[in-house]
């Protein structure tokens, strides 16, 4: 049971990530089946590593809403980040946070240099060329109007990562 939990958050994160990327939107249902898969995992661990879980995440979901409230944080990332913590032991939210910063910081990186270096524009040549070839010339096009950062893919992979932690503890 624990093992398909897990492949439904992961499909969920991953569901999430490809959505910000293409529509820079997580849809309420992917973040809402996450979070349902998160609780169930740490129901099988019993209510008191539960009762943790929800702790641990209603801490993060404050500090993230701050960060919406200020317009740093769009309410999808807030609600993605939150519904992946309700999985985790609070040790593992402190994994997703790290992570996710980290890989965070990178993405920024990579577009503060993109926009130093000045990105080229690239124009969708349809679908016989490729979803990669349509996805770098859609993020040409919103980097060239200064779009939003797809921070569901930073959160995506700090999941993973924390997941993948509790994958190998166990």
């Amino acid at each position: 049971m624990a093992t398909l939990l897990l492949v439904v958050i992961a499909a969920g994160l991953i569901a999430a990530a490809c959505s910000d990327l293409a529509v820079r939107r997580i849809p309420n249902g992917v973040s809402a089946a996450v979070a349902l898969a998160g609780l169930a995992l740490r129901a099988l661990e019993g209510p008191a590593a539960l009762g943790a879980t929800v702790a641990a995440a209603g801490v993060l979901f404050l500090l993230l809403f701050a960060g919406f409230a200020r317009g740093v944080l769009g309410g999808g990332d807030v609600k993605l980040a939150t519904a992946a913590a309700l999985g985790l032991p609070p040790s593992g939210v402190w994994t997703l946070v790290v992570a996710t910063a980290l890989v965070g910081g990178v993405l920024s990186l990579g577009y503060i240099l993109a926009h130093r270096l000045g990105l080229p524009r690239v124009k969708p040549l349809g679908a016989a060329h490729g979803i990669v070839t349509r996805v770098v010339a859609i993020e040409c096009w919103r980097f060239n109007r200064r779009g939003p950062l797809p921070y569901g893919v930073a959160i995506t992979t700090g999941g993973l990562i924390a997941f993948g932690n509790l994958m190998v503890v166990d």
